[in-house]
């Protein structure tokens, strides 16, 4: 990676991804990397690494944590945490800036529950057509008396 005094801490940090996680993570899990840098430009895209310090890094923590929930919070705090241990340990910051990180954020929205309680799940499965090929409402059933999850109830073969 270039090192220079003035080098920008999102420049670092996009750097950062490309070396270490391109090609080495899910697809799912490089989209949140990306996300984590597009945040870093919108909310320190004149912060140099250099003047990364506990006060600043708050400071970043803090403006994401206004607009996201606390999880999301956290999850933006893990993602930055990996490459500025990094920077730390290349000398080009003195210390640790997330050691103590205080970790806020919006009051979670409520939520849609994303399961059927037990008398919703029985009149589906009432209502479920269980013909002898192979159908849809097979699939549910599966679904319903397993546990699976949906992608790996598609994975399944029929060996």
């Amino acid at each position: 990676m270039k090192h220079s005094e003035a080098m920008l801490f999102c420049d670092y940090y996009k750097q950062w991804i490309s070396v270490y996680k391109e090609g080495a993570i899910r697809p799912v899990t490089m989209q949140k990397y990306d996300m984590a840098y597009r945040w870093l430009e919108k909310l320190v895209p004149e912060l140099e690494i250099r003047h990364l310090n506990r006060m600043s890094y708050q400071r970043l923590l803090n403006q994401y944590a206004s607009e996201h929930e606390r999880q999301t919070t956290m999850d933006f705090h893990h993602h930055l945490k990996c490459a500025i241990l990094d920077a730390v340990d290349e000398g080009l910051i003195q210390r640790d800036p997330t050691r103590k990180a205080i970790i806020k954020g919006k009051q979670p929205r409520a939520k849609k529950p994303k399961f059927l309680n037990q008398y919703e799940l029985h009149k589906l499965l009432d209502d479920l057509d269980l013909v002898p090929q192979i159908n849809m409402d097979w699939l549910i059933l599966l679904i319903a008396k397993t546990g699976l999850r949906f992608s790996e109830a598609l994975a399944l073969t029929p060996k």
